[in-house]
Formats: C-alpha cells, structure tokens, sequence
C-alpha cells in the first residue's frame, strides 16, 4: 500500500475521483509496495485500482492505451524508502567522505530499484529469492551488479558480509532467465587484482550473452581512510599492466564471442599516461557512466562538432575559462588549443584543479567542489565565463560537494558559471557561444 500524495488535474485518474491522500492498494490484484509494481502492473489497457479512503476502501475501473499514465502522484520517486547498503566494503567511498558534508552524501543505498531506474550497481546481499524472482516476473534489465570478485570467500572478506559470497548464485539465476547482467569490480591493489582478477574476468565470462559488459575501476583513496583498511593506490606502471591484462583477457573474448566485454577504466590509462584507445575500441560504450571510455568519447564528440562549425561561427569573440580536474586536464587542454586553432578570435584559459577537499588520489572532475575552485581562481583573469562540467553538481543541479551553490561561486568570483552537458559537442557549442 502506497500513499498518493497528488493527482493530476485532469487526469484519468482525476476524472474518476481519486484524491491526494487516498491509499493505493493493488492494480488488478497485485499489491503495490514501490514504483515497480506500480508501473509493471499499470502497463495494461484495463485497470481495476482497490484505494481506501478515510478506512474504507473502493474500487476505481479505468480504460487506456496500454503504456499511458493515469495521473498520480507519491511522495518519492520510489514511492518507498531507499534501500540502505549491508556490506562494509574495505574501499567504500563513502566511508571516506570528510565531516560536515550534507546528510544525504552518507547516505549508502544498495538498491535494485534505482538499477533499474537510474543505473546504480547494487551488490545483491540484501536480495532475497523472492526479490530475484519479482526481477525474473517483471523483466527488470539490465541489472548492473558490482561483483568485485567471483572469489566467494575474497567477496566476503572485501565486504564484510557473510552472505556476500552466496549471493553471487544469483548470477547464474538471472542469466538463464535471459536477465541482461552489466558488472563492476572496483580493483584494490594487492586483494582482488592479478591472479584474483584473472579468475573473474574467466567466471564472468561464461555468463556471456547475458553479461554485455564488466568495467574495471581503480578504488578511490581519499585523504580519510584513517582506521579504515589499509589500501595503497595503483602506480603508474602498474596502471599499465592492468590495463595489459584486462586488454588481452578482452581480446581473447572478442575472439571467442565477437565482444571485448572487458574493460579498464579510463583512470588507468590517465594514470599510467597510455594513450587511449580509438573510439571503435569502447564498443557501444555500455560503461560510460562508470567512466569507461569517457574520454574518447568525449574527444569524439567534440571532433564531429568541430567539423561542423562554419566560418561565421569560427569568428566567435570570447574570452573564457573552463576548470577541470587532474585527470581529464590533459584532454580538455588538448581540445581547447584545438578549437582556438580552427577560431582565432577565441581565447580559453583551461585551470586544472587539485582537489584539496577529498585529498588523496582523488582526480576525478564530478568530485570537484565549489570551495576548492573558488580558492584555486581566485584572483585571476577568468574572462566572462568560468565553464564547468554539469556532473560537480548533484542531480538536482543546485549544489557542489561541498554545500556551495552555482550563485555563491559566481559572487566569489565575480563572472559568471556555465555548465556543460558531458558530451564533446556541447562542450565545444558552449565555448563557442552557439546556443541549442
């Protein structure tokens, strides 16, 4: 039973009376807990809603093309409370985090609803069968599961949860019932990496067609792991030999099944200063929200977009700033002096910015806060737009890491902020001031 907290002026479900504050309690006699019952179950051309109002329940008979609203409203998107993490991972980010932040930013979710919503890599420990079968039951794919390792007794050992290593027969469970399976091994030097590597990239395998891809990500150290297990970042050689066994294990699949699968994030090559690989190399680009093959992309897009400029628009004058972090410095430099190339009147200043909030091998651009950039361009010529990648902010575009809003930067450093979709064509439109 969830609660309806809205109904949509005119809506179906409006026009049959329905009201804010009703209680939903099945479709067509099934219960309805969270979203995805809701839409599963919503998902016909004739629908019978059981509701209780003020203690009495009645019936509302609603007719529609099969895949169309009906016009409520719930208190959350999940219509549910999130599903909080079990595990205690040597390497969780979260555990990480400084003091002081936001509540919500220690907030560890390991939901398979917000998988299938929104991409998240779930762990499967707090998955009972009767939850593997409602993802069987409701087709809910694909289902991306951070693995780590196929070592049983390694899994529970890095995620201090007994059940951590049973779990993994879930795998099996979804593939034969043609469930699309996406993984993730977060790689933690001297535990799961080489020989343990090794033996997940083999088991994973044989999962194939069912599992279309498996990224593989460097643990990521902040400067506050004090009491927390003892992890040493990657070298840079060391780097380099990852992406060698993850490249060749990938090779030896593409013969096998025509599919690298296997990937190494772009961390390793930045880290190890290998170059990247060419845009075919990534596939379809299955795990670029994990940041896999990002870059290429990224310098993909902005290829094509440069192509297309013409010469009015290679005219453009601006002065402006773009504020990067360490690890896609080199490629937005690389870029930006490309584009000044093509557009003479165009000048960009790129600042690379240490990310002295995290501390520690923390690179990324999306961790990047307001207060550490703020600090870093302080009193320097910025031009008349200080341009930032739209993933430092948090989903609702609001706010940085740190607590800091896009208004309160742009104060402190009297230009304005502008934000940039992560896409190379956006990018380039934005600095070139064509508006889309």
């Amino acid at each position: 039973m969830v609660e309806i907290t809205d109904v949509r002026e005119h809506s179906r479900a409006a026009k049959q009376g329905i009201l804010p504050d009703d209680i939903l309690i099945s479709i067509n006699g099934h219960d309805i807990n969270d979203v995805l019952d809701y839409r599963f179950y919503l998902c016909e051309k004739d629908i019978n809603l059981l509701l209780k109002r003020n203690g009495t329940e009645y019936s509302v008979y609603i007719k529609k093309r099969e895949y169309d609203d009906i016009g409520l409203e719930f208190a959350t998107p999940l219509m549910d409370k999130k599903h909080t993490c079990e595990n205690k991972c040597i390497f969780c980010f979260i555990d990480q985090n400084p003091k002081g932040m936001r509540k919500s930013i220690y907030f560890k979710d390991d939901d398979s609803r917000l998988s299938f919503l929104h991409g998240n890599y779930i762990t499967l420990t707090n998955l009972k069968m009767s939850d593997i079968q409602r993802i069987i039951n409701m087709h809910i794919s694909p289902v991306n599961v951070s693995v780590h390792t196929t070592n049983p007794e390694l899994r529970v050992m890095m995620m201090k949860n007994k059940h951590s290593g049973e779990v993994l027969s879930y795998l099996r469970i979804l593939a034969d019932a043609g469930i699309k399976l996406r993984g993730q091994i977060v790689l933690c030097k001297g535990v799961n990496d080489k020989a343990e590597l090794q033996r997940s990239m083999e088991d994973l395998s044989e999962y194939y067609p069912q599992l279309d891809s498996v990224s593989i990500v460097p643990a990521g150290l902040t400067a506050y792991r004090e009491g927390l297990y003892p992890l040493e970042p990657f070298s840079g050689e060391e780097c380099a030999e990852v992406i060698r066994q993850v490249t060749e294990f990938g090779d030896r699949c593409i013969e096998k099944f025509g599919e690298r699968i296997f990937y190494a994030s772009d961390e390793f090559y930045v880290k190890s200063g290998t170059p990247l690989p060419d845009y075919e190399f990534w596939g379809d680009f299955a795990q670029i929200e994990n940041g896999v093959g990002m870059l290429s992309s990224f310098e993909y897009e902005f290829m094509c977009a440069l192509s297309t400029l013409d010469d009015e628009e290679k005219l453009t004058e601006r002065n402006v700033t773009v504020a990067t972090g360490y690890a896609s410095y080199d490629m937005i430099k690389k870029l930006s002096d490309r584009l000044m190339g093509e557009c003479p009147n165009l000048h960009i200043n790129v600042e690379k910015i240490k990310n002295n909030f995290f501390g520690g091998e923390v690179t990324v651009t999306g961790l990047l806060t307001g207060k550490d950039i703020a600090e870093q361009l302080s009193g320097k010529e910025l031009g008349e737009a200080v341009y930032l990648s739209k993933n430092v902010l948090r989903s609702e575009g609001d706010l940085f890491l740190c607590g800091m809003t896009p208004e309160e930067l742009s104060e402190k450093l009297n230009t304005k902020i502008e934000f940039t979709d992560n896409d190379g064509g956006d990018f380039l439109y934005s600095l070139v001031g064509i508006d889309f």
